[in-house]
């Protein structure tokens, strides 16, 4: 049954008082200003762009040449319930991702897409060693992201920052590193490890992370995805670890007393304590299996307790996703207010690789204005 207080007219609402499906009703979440820190520039392509590139590079992989039914495809392909299955699909975004042109489309219709969906600030990553197979080489694969970027956010003014990925499985990190501090004054803001986690844990690649840390630059690392607690430990005491990617598992650290309170282990309380961001991914970690539904993941607990969480999309075309959708979702899911959207963009900003006086310029020139209009 619909809710009558879509029927109100907007004088005779007090968005104070509504929470939940009540307030997503009444409010165009695409319009709230949001900040995006987790998503992977192969993970988000348009079903038509993969169609398109495919066809100027000659690619013969892709499972159909109909948009929808590709679109299609890959959701179903990222919901088999664990990360490495997820994974697969990028084998075809990959591969249709080897020339400058391709790249740099790609990177600017990141941009457009961030525009339509409300996004005022969004950090993107990816591995440029997966785009060299058609003998570019990283700086090359780099440089072309950036001018895609760099053109998005002179079209659509959405601010933006590169996170360079290592892969956890190859042993080409520390290249990652030189690379990403290499590129810091054209955009590039910080340093991530990707891929499963299972039997690579990030200690094996400390060599690289000292590099950045010994620059100065910023960490955020896949962890607590597919992997427990142990995983997180180590990307924040062996690594140096500023952000935790996903970090779902953390759940584990956590104990729920008979009286609903939460009893904080010590890799919990020390996250809390230090205010380490957790970019969370609802709807990626249903499909990767890393929580058994919406309902069950640990954003709510998290968020209720004072974490610093923050909302992100992960991979927008495995997930069929958006920034809209992610909030809607957490909004209804865990009855939030118009309060709480606007805190978990304060969190993302706040945590953002982003200098410090562009941080708090966003902060109150776009977000709080933002969100005063929509109260308004």
């Amino acid at each position: 049954m619909e809710s009558t207080a879509i029927k109100l007219p907007p004088e005779a609402v007090d968005l104070t008082r509504l929470r939940g499906k009540n307030l997503t009703q009444v409010v165009d979440i695409q319009k709230l200003p949001k900040v995006l820190l987790h998503e992977h520039l192969d993970g988000g392509l348009r079903p038509r762009t993969v169609i398109e590139l495919a066809e100027e590079q000659n690619y013969r992989g892709l499972p159909t040449r109909d948009a929808k039914d590709l679109a299609d495809w890959f959701h179903r392909g990222a919901q088999r319930g664990n990360l490495p299955e997820y994974l697969e699909g990028f084998q075809h975004t990959t591969s249709v991702m080897q020339t400058p042109e391709a790249i740099e489309r790609v990177a600017f219709e990141f941009i457009e897409d961030m525009y339509e969906d409300g996004v005022v600030y969004a950090e993107v990553r990816f591995a440029p060693i997966l785009h060299i197979h058609s003998g570019l080489n990283q700086d090359e694969v780099v440089e072309a992201v950036i001018r895609g970027l760099e053109r998005g956010q002179q079209t659509y003014g959405v601010e933006w920052g590169l996170i360079i990925c290592a892969m956890r499985h190859l042993s080409s990190s520390l290249e990652a590193a030189e690379l990403a501090i290499r590129w810091r004054e054209r955009g590039v803001v910080g340093f991530d490890l990707a891929g499963g986690e299972s039997g690579f844990p990030p200690k094996k690649h400390v060599e690289a992370f000292q590099a950045i840390e010994r620059a100065n630059f910023y960490i955020t690392i896949h962890a607590g995805e597919a992997f427990g607690p142990e995983s997180i430990w180590q990307a924040l005491q062996y690594c140096g670890a500023h952000r935790l990617g996903h970090a779902t598992r953390l759940r584990d650290d956590i104990q729920t007393m008979p009286d609903g309170s939460l009893k904080l282990g010590p890799l919990a309380q020390y996250i809390l304590d230090r205010r380490i961001p957790l970019e969370m991914c609802l709807l990626s970690n249903v499909h990767t299996g890393a929580t058994p539904t919406l309902e069950e993941h640990p954003f709510g607990k998290f968020f209720e307790r004072g974490f610093r969480v923050s909302l992100n999309t992960d991979d927008r075309l495995m997930s069929d996703t958006s920034m809209t959708r992610e909030t809607k979702l957490a909004a209804e899911t865990f009855n939030l207010s118009l309060a709480d959207l606007e805190k978990l963009s304060i969190n993302a900003m706040k945590s953002a690789f982003a200098p410090y006086d562009d941080r708090i310029s966003m902060i109150y020139e776009k977000i709080k204005p933002g969100f005063a209009k929509a109260r308004s």
